[in-house]
């Protein structure tokens, strides 16, 4: 209750209801300086041994001088800081390769450490939101080491406790401009620890040529470009299907004819048949020959070519039920690679409404059931929304090419995946600089790998249509 005070204080009211809020204060305890001192020497110590054992190229580099002014003079020291430096050199001119594999990259690894990460690490973890300052203190993400590559500079992180690689994924661009790098890549190592990938500079900026016709005859994974590391781009197409999505000229044609070029081998040799789908009549048409009866442009022949597929599907399903699970490409049953260009006309602009309801149907079972059997589906589109291609969600492995906006990268590789570093709507669109750029997400992994496909050219496919052009039987159940 409250009571009313008299005169200047009238219009105040004072509560009489006792106060019973109870303050609790935390206990202090004082640390002693001696405990203090030796915690922080202890932990010198340590940081000190796992800079030793993380780059000792790089630590006896440093040390190395220091001790020889010490024990012999300057002279020495100075003689033999001239002989560090002329070593590697002559080492770098004579046996490039074996220098940067065993020191070169060590050396780097250790500068970029000290200069780039453990000099921003603070402001970065603290302004980006991913570190803490509580009571004075900040509480922050450690820092366990930095590896080099000759593209990219690769961070192990320990996180604090209770943060996820969502958390850090979220906030890629923030950790990309903080360090000075193009873009940030995150992938979870292991529990508790991530590997952030910051590229120092783009490998993929110059255009890859044709690549060679294969040698030997084989369905794959076929070699159709070059990944960022530097390895060999080898798509897998059979036992799966690919979904390939770009904006016009992102090079969706070096992908599909990349594809048909590795595989040429092994339709020659009966272990690989290519049906073409060519609906915009501009892509697949100019390489016809490598196709036969196995080409339609129109909606119904493009229709009556993929119910042909699921023909072919059903039966051999039927013969391999209780005997095998798997397939293995023989002349009798070799493996069927159904080639779609711009699917979405196919599945949501043309007109005709059965066609539409008929080819969706047939893509949705061969993407279900065609690949235990040898049966796969390459499709390339340019609208990747669901309601231009409802049954996206059945192909395995996907790819990015060039895309208009940013909302479009999830929705051909998946929830987050832009957040991982996926930045297909980034990609130039300059020919010469972007075309065959693309993010590729396997069903096998969550995390978008870059790569570039090789561009096949009119004179390529000319080439390719004139050595490898077969005559092909007829199709089941088309005249």
């Amino acid at each position: 209750m409250f009571k009313k005070l008299p005169g200047d204080e009238a219009q105040r009211l004072v509560s009489t209801t006792p106060d019973t809020a109870v303050v609790f204060r935390p206990a202090v305890v004082t640390t002693p300086a001696v405990l203090t001192i030796l915690i922080l020497t202890g932990r010198m110590v340590a940081g000190l041994m796992r800079t030793l054992w993380r780059h000792p190229v790089a630590s006896a580099a440093v040390a190395a001088p220091g001790v020889i002014w010490t024990v012999y003079g300057w002279p020495w020291a100075l003689g033999a800081v001239a002989l560090l430096v002329a070593v590697p050199a002559v080492w770098g001119l004579v046996d490039r390769i074996s220098f940067l594999r065993l020191a070169g990259w060590r050396l780097l690894a250790f500068w970029r450490l000290a200069w780039v990460y453990r000099r921003h690490w603070q402001p970065v973890m603290i302004v980006s939101g991913l570190g803490r300052h509580l009571g004075g203190r900040d509480y922050l993400p450690r820092l366990l080491g930095v590896a080099c590559t000759s593209w990219a500079d690769q961070v192990t992180v320990k996180l604090l406790t209770g943060q996820a690689a969502s958390d850090w994924a979220e906030r890629t661009e923030q950790l990309a401009h903080g360090f000075g790098a193009a873009s940030c890549r995150v992938t979870v190592a292991r529990s508790g620890r991530l590997l952030l990938t910051f590229p120092r500079r783009d490998p993929l900026a110059t255009p890859l040529p044709a690549l060679p016709v294969p040698v030997e005859a084989s369905v794959g994974p076929v070699e159709i470009g070059r990944c960022e590391d530097g390895t060999p781009w080898k798509l897998k197409v059979h036992g799966t299907h690919v979904l390939v999505a770009g904006a016009t000229g992102a090079g969706k044609g070096s992908i599909i004819w990349s594809t048909i070029r590795g595989l040429l081998p092994a339709a020659r040799a009966g272990l690989a048949q290519i049906w073409a789908l060519d609906p915009k009549l501009m892509e697949l048409s100019f390489g016809r020959g490598l196709f036969g009866d196995r080409y339609a442009a129109t909606p119904e022949g493009c229709v009556a070519l993929l119910e042909a597929a699921v023909k072919v599907m059903q039966e051999r399903a039927a013969r391999f039920a209780g005997v095998r699970r798997t397939h293995t490409p023989t002349p009798e049953d070799p493996f069927v690679l159904v080639v779609v260009d711009e699917v979405a006309f196919l599945t949501a602009y043309q007109p005709d409404k059965g066609l539409r309801v008929r080819t969706i149907a047939a893509l949705a079972t061969l993407t279900t059931q065609g690949r235990a059997v040898g049966v796969g589906v390459l499709a390339a589109l340019q609208d990747p929304r669901k309601d231009v291609l409802t049954i996206r969600d059945l192909f395995p492995d996907k790819i990015a090419l060039r895309l208009d906006e940013s909302e479009q990268v999830d929705m051909v590789l998946g929830d987050g995946a832009r957040d991982r570093g996926a930045l297909a709507d980034l990609i130039s669109p300059q020919p010469e600089r972007g075309a065959g750029i693309a993010y590729v997400r396997l069903e096998t992994s969550p995390d978008p790998i870059r790569v570039r496909a090789a561009y096949v050219c009119d004179t390529d496919i000319q080439a390719m249509t004139a050595a490898f052009t077969t005559d092909t039987l007829p199709l089941p159940g088309v005249a």
